[in-house]
């Protein structure tokens, strides 16, 4: 997937250009971890399935998302990103991406509110026929504050869980005037991303930021879907004593028949070392828990959006507030002299305070999140507005793909059990 230096400089807003070269460095290292999208750009350069379609993307703008940008942009796409969240903007990436590769990117590391939708809106100043979006924030801004641009869009992708939910809910309120894709749906992003990479990335953040063992300590996880279970999961290969949280008996059943302790939030929080929550829901984490928390707890939030940790009162009624004490970690001093330690602000915390997914699990999702983006080019029109799952064959072949580039193989059905699959009379 090697691109030539760029001869002309798009429209951008970055911090420090003089980081592209080391940009660069870094997504190709992540190249080398995503064969199955680099597969899916050698049918794109040869087929251009993209030629005179405008792209406005707003993700994470993270290593792995650069090399789907490049994808898109080999495919014949013009494209503009912005991020997603504030705290993930990888600025070297961003260099890259405009002054490496010629692509159009909006983001900052660290931006303020203001900042964050200026760059959501100079995304959407190309005018788009398809949106990319984690989160719904860039669905949401053409919906309220830039209609005008609804009736050019074809439609879009949504990459994660938080951004389905609003998605879902909008079109329940007859308010969604584009068909959305659920990319976020499919097997391979979430029974892997969601599992693997969420798990993995988000201790690999707790680790960065406090250097903390989590080996005999509690950690609680607030939620036990697919996120949930992964870091469960891989918390407890550790050596931690998980206590799982939840709402949903099916899933906390779940939870419990595969070994986790299952209590409310009230009770766990009497008992937790460290708190991780990936809901998708807000305050999840609130004073009355605070209130009975150990000394030097702490709390990280691995789910989309900053509202699950109500990080605003601990802003108001702390006694005390060390910032970044450690990496990307503030301690909060209570009136009695507790310590609460919170990593990356209550933001998503895989991407705050460590590199997010590894590379590896990403080229699933953004394989789904490509091809989707090629049906959507061919199928656009005959999609309702609403949201739609991603057509079956494409998670398959993304799959089927992985595995290859993995060393794996499957059987194949003889004609004789094919047929038995497909009739009904054969009995017993």
């Amino acid at each position: 997937m090697n691109s030539p230096v760029t001869a002309t400089i798009p429209r951008h807003d970055i911090a420090d250009a003089s980081l592209a070269a080391e940009g660069r460095k870094r997504i190709e290292w992540a190249e080398r971890n995503m064969p199955v999208l680099a597969q899916i750009r050698a049918r794109f350069e040869k087929s251009q399935p993209f030629t005179g379609v405008r792209i406005a993307a707003c993700m994470h703008v993270t290593t792995e998302t650069a090399n789907l940008m490049r994808v898109l942009k080999a495919g014949g796409a013009e494209i503009a990103l912005c991020a997603s969240n504030p705290l993930s903007t990888q600025d070297d990436t961003a260099a890259a991406l405009v002054h490496e590769y010629g692509i159009s990117v909006f983001a900052r590391n660290a931006v303020d509110r203001d900042g964050y939708y200026s760059h959501i809106n100079a995304a959407l100043d190309i005018e788009p026929h398809q949106v990319f979006d984690d989160g719904c924030d860039l669905v949401n801004t053409l919906h309220t504050t830039r209609k005008e641009l609804i009736g050019n869009i074809a439609g879009g992708c949504e990459e994660t869980t938080t951004g389905v939910i609003r998605l879902n809910q909008m079109a329940k309120d007859g308010a969604l005037q584009f068909p959305m894709i659920a990319v976020n749906d499919t097997d391979t992003k979430h029974m892997f991303d969601n599992r693997y990479g969420t798990g993995q990335s988000t201790l690999d953040a707790v680790f960065r930021a406090t250097n903390f063992l989590l080996a005999g300590r509690v950690l609680v996880v607030a939620g036990f879907g697919y996120c949930g279970k992964g870091v469960a999961e891989r918390a407890k290969g550790m050596g931690a004593d998980v206590v799982i949280t939840e709402i949903d008996p099916t899933k906390a059943l779940d939870a419990m028949m595969q070994g986790f302790r299952v209590m409310p939030m009230a009770d766990a929080a009497k008992i937790g070392d460290v708190f991780i929550t990936v809901t998708g829901n807000r305050d999840v984490l609130r004073d009355e828990h605070f209130a009975v928390m150990k000394d030097g707890a702490i709390m990280a939030n691995s789910g989309h959006f900053d509202i699950e940790i109500d990080v605003a009162w601990l802003e108001q009624n702390a006694k005390k507030k060390n910032a970044k004490m450690r990496h990307q970690t503030d301690e909060y001093v209570l009136s009695d002299g507790r310590r609460l330690l919170l990593i990356a602000e209550g933001r998503l915390v895989n991407l705050g305070a460590a590199e997010g997914h590894p590379a590896s699990v990403m080229d699933m999702s953004f394989s789904d999140q490509a091809l989707t983006a090629e049906y959507l080019v061919k199928e656009a029109m005959n999609l309702e507005p609403g949201v739609h799952t991603v057509p079956t064959y494409i998670d398959k072949e993304v799959a089927s793909l992985k595995l290859q580039s993995m060393g794996g193989k499957i059987d194949v059905l003889t004609p004789a059990q094919d047929m038995y699959l497909n009739s009904w009379e054969h009995g017993s």
